[in-house]
């Protein structure tokens, strides 16, 4: 079982319009929308939600008045001015960071602990195999913890159901979410558009994924709108090792995708379109040189490479 992990570095590159039409070509595998901050790959694959279950990114501290004796010492330990000097005190859930000081310290154990519901994760099916998504709550942390949670999820559907590829759709930036998308990776695709903060972003998300030593590839959306700055990018990832792969076109045709809640590839055959099915080609070719490397000339990918209808 293999790992593909769609990466922009910046938001908007048509990330997920990749992902979701990867997710239509792949005929067997497991999908990952790991942008718990700002999900909406179910938008555009459709799904049924199968079961959800609460997340819990931390603790918070609940205090029990019956036993609380207006100490005040609470209020004085607390580095984030969560707890109101009130009578009694009252714990604000926005500022609390839930590191449990108030907890250790109240002489009177008044203070407990509860886990605090950070968002929801969605077990989903779709026509290729299971999609597994989340909601995080505003302002809610610990999304890298959410994001572990769903590949370890996913890793243990696809032991279970024997499917070979798990396709996350990755989130944007280099931060924390990212980490956790990319830890123990197989292949990232990096997704990113000709414009002056792609190619930033682009150097960025290159230098990350060098650091933990993951292959890297690169398509370029919309490269047409600036051949010039294509063709730097492309020498810039060439120089680091980068593969580069097809790039797509501007093409109107992928808002009208996005509209419907449809891939590109399910409703159009115009070059953006041709463009992604090569690409998705490409991307598979450079996982069964993976697994020629790691089980000796044995491919396990042959079941990716069934005709789909586009």
């Amino acid at each position: 079982m293999k790992e593909l992990v769609i990466l922009s570095g910046k938001g908007g590159t048509g990330k997920t319009s990749i992902s979701a039409a990867f997710a239509h070509l792949a005929p067997s595998r497991i999908l990952v929308d790991a942008d718990v901050d700002a999900a909406n790959l179910h938008l555009v694959v459709p799904h049924k939600v199968f079961s959800s279950e609460p997340f819990s990114g931390g603790i918070l501290p609940e205090l029990d008045p019956t036993l609380c004796t207006d100490c005040g010492t609470c209020v004085e330990v607390c580095a984030f001015h969560a707890i109101k000097d009130a009578h009694p005190p009252e714990i604000d859930p926005v500022y609390c960071e839930g590191c449990g000081i108030c907890h250790d310290f109240c002489p009177a154990g008044a203070i407990g602990l509860k886990p605090r519901i950070s968002g929801t994760w969605f077990h989903s099916s779709t026509a290729e195999g299971p999609m597994l998504h989340a909601h995080l709550g505003i302002a809610e942390e610990n999304s890298g913890k959410l994001v572990s949670m769903l590949r370890k999820r996913a890793g243990e559907l696809g032991r279970q159901g024997g499917y070979p590829l798990i396709l996350v759709d990755g989130p944007p930036g280099i931060g924390c979410p990212v980490i956790a998308s990319l830890t123990g990776a197989d292949l990232v695709l990096m997704v990113t558009e000709p414009t002056l903060s792609g190619r930033h972003d682009m150097l960025r998300l290159a230098k990350l994924c060098a650091r933990m030593r993951i292959p890297v590839c690169l398509t370029l959306n919309k490269w047409d709108l600036n051949p010039e700055m294509t063709h730097t990018m492309e020498e810039e990832a060439r120089n680091r090792g980068i593969e580069i792969l097809t790039s797509i076109p501007f093409d109107t045709e992928m808002a009208k995708a996005m509209a419907a809640g449809r891939s590109l590839t399910e409703i159009s055959s115009g070059p953006a379109s041709q463009a992604l099915m090569q690409l998705w080609q490409e991307v598979l070719g450079l996982l069964e040189k993976q697994q020629k490397s790691s089980d000796g000339g044995l491919l396990i990918m042959e079941s990716l490479k069934q005709e789909t209808i586009p």
